[in-house]
């Protein structure tokens, strides 16, 4: 077991997101900028207190300095690490451990996105895919779905339990009233949606939003200077095993395998310990491979567990209490969003949707297709 210093050195003492993930006119800096400052707000700075960024995005070539110069910001530290939709989570270890070398004193992780209303229209830029090009794929989805394939094929996954994990996160969705799609959804509603890539619908994957996200962490020590419960950092975990989804080893086995077993390690608990999930979900598959990854189920029984009820509410696991990616929002990184639940649920501020009683929380994140793994473990102030 590794041995470390930061756990519990940093806390999460702000957060902030847009008010709606639909906004036409405005730019992925725009939103990224009502993020930051409802995030200030909430943690009681100003913005100009913030000497740490932590920033990527889908549309800069430079994102840290593009985001620091519309932000009016001159920071001492900056990481622009893209690795996706994971990157955010990442960043909770590199802020950490910068708060804890006395780089930054105020650290902001933030994102933003106009995805939906760009059209989904966003330049970005491509990479050779030698042995997936000829095929002409629909990636990101075809890469999925090809781990859906497999999964099913291997471990007699259907269509009926990729299902219950739309459905799962519909119920939940509808117990926040900032959820993007709150209308009823049934299994036989995602059986019946549009083939987008088979064996995946319309219904398996994520939504198209707008959105921005932010986080402000301080040292663990200046925790008690802000109005808001602190969430504590206690570990993260980081994996990455290929670029193109080609060079996956087994297409049913993530490097979530490798980045829960790290942050566990680095919080000192278990994943019996944790008492909600954020996980990243861009398609149904993702829940039912993270939580066979992460420890929750064994190889091959993650459908059927979601199928039992175990993640929807009133279930003995709660995941994706927002909502997640297919239903709450996805303005085309999720990461940042699954840690802001897991922060409103240790405040107890999440409203209907709350979880009572939590401690412990976990929000993971994937970048690419299933390439970038990164586990974050946030607690209380009892959990240090």
């Amino acid at each position: 077991m590794m041995t470390n210093t930061v756990r519990g050195s940093s806390a999460i003492v702000g957060v902030g997101t847009t008010p709606g993930w639909n906004s036409p006119g405005f730019s992925a800096l725009d939103q990224l900028g009502v993020a930051v400052q409802a995030a200030a707000d909430d943690a009681g700075i100003r913005v100009d207190e913030i000497d740490g960024l932590f920033t990527s995005t889908l549309t800069h070539f430079m994102p840290a300095l593009s985001v620091a110069e519309y932000l009016g910001i001159q920071p001492s530290y900056m990481d622009g690490t893209n690795i996706g939709g994971s990157s955010f989570l990442a960043h909770l270890l590199s802020a950490s451990m910068a708060l804890q070398a006395g780089l930054c004193r105020v650290a902001c992780i933030c994102y933003g996105s106009n995805q939906l209303s760009a059209g989904g229209k966003l330049n970005t830029l491509t990479e050779p895919s030698l042995w997936e090009l000829p095929y002409s794929p629909r990636n990101p989805i075809s890469g999925y779905a090809l781990a859906t394939a497999r999964h099913m094929h291997q471990y007699g996954t259907t269509r009926e339990h990729l299902a219950h994990v739309a459905v799962s996160a519909r119920r939940w969705a509808q117990l926040n009233p900032d959820a993007h799609e709150r209308d009823s959804l049934s299994v036989d509603d995602v059986l019946a949606s549009r083939l987008v890539s088979d064996p995946l619908t319309l219904r398996d994957c994520c939504l198209v939003t707008d959105g921005g996200g932010a986080l402000i962490l301080v040292a663990a020590e200046r925790a008690d200077d802000y109005p808001n419960p602190p969430a504590y950092v206690l570990g993260v975990g980081e994996a990455t095993t290929h670029r193109q989804v080609s060079a996956m080893a087994d297409l049913t086995v993530t490097g979530a395998v490798h980045s829960g077993r790290r942050a566990f390690e680095m919080a000192r608990v278990g994943p019996g310990d944790i008492d909600v999930l954020q996980l990243y979900d861009a398609f149904t598959i993702n829940i039912i491979l993270f939580l066979e990854d992460l420890g929750y189920c064994r190889k091959g029984e993650g459908g059927p567990f979601v199928a039992s009820g175990a993640i929807a509410p009133g279930g003995e696991l709660p995941v994706n209490t927002n909502g997640g990616g297919l239903s709450c929002n996805h303005p085309g990184m999720y990461g940042i969003f699954a840690a802001i639940e897991a922060v409103r649920q240790l405040r107890g501020t999440a409203g209907e949707r709350q979880i009572g009683g939590v401690e412990l929380a976990l929000a993971h994140g994937n970048g690419g297709q299933l390439a970038s793994q990164v586990t974050a473990i946030l607690g209380s102030r009892s959990t240090l």
